[in-house]
């Protein structure tokens, strides 16, 4: 486990910086996607979860599903194109769980890819991606998880 400013970034997952979202490739072929720690904390305590649907294709870093905080309403915008495979009805339940266990229970959706290995390939892991989080935290000013 990577961590950055108090925000931890596990090593087995594949980051999109931009989007401040990661991925995991699944034994099935599937990828689940989720929102950093990272992104929790800028966002603050996530209060409404609104996914696209099951079925519903959607392309790399658009929106996959929309969150909503106190302070911020946004997408959660997809590393990798596909079609959404399932969602979370966790979070749908108890929308705070993407802050409590970004990495765990707290996932957003599950998307069969079209090409994850293009786009993988524009993905960041490992010290890649904590080198990148620090340069994205540095320039935002954030002081921290």
């Amino acid at each position: 486990m990577g961590t950055v400013r108090g925000c931890n970034f596990p090593d087995d997952l594949y980051y999109s910086v931009d989007n401040n979202v990661w991925a995991r490739r699944e034994d099935d072929g599937t990828v689940t996607v989720g929102l950093t720690a990272y992104a929790g904390a800028l966002a603050g305590q996530i209060v409404s979860y609104t996914p696209k649907k099951v079925g519903k294709s959607v392309k790399k870093d658009k929106s996959c599903a929309t969150v909503e905080s106190g302070k911020w309403v946004g997408p959660v915008k997809t590393p990798v194109a596909g079609e959404i495979v399932a969602i979370n009805d966790k979070v749908a339940e108890k929308p705070a769980l993407i802050n409590e266990d970004p990495y765990g229970e707290g996932w957003v959706v599950k998307i069969r890819p079209e090409n994850w290995d293009g786009d993988a390939a524009d993905l960041k892991t490992g010290q890649d991606a904590l080198a990148a989080f620090e340069a994205k935290m540095e320039s935002e000013g954030f002081g921290g998880c």
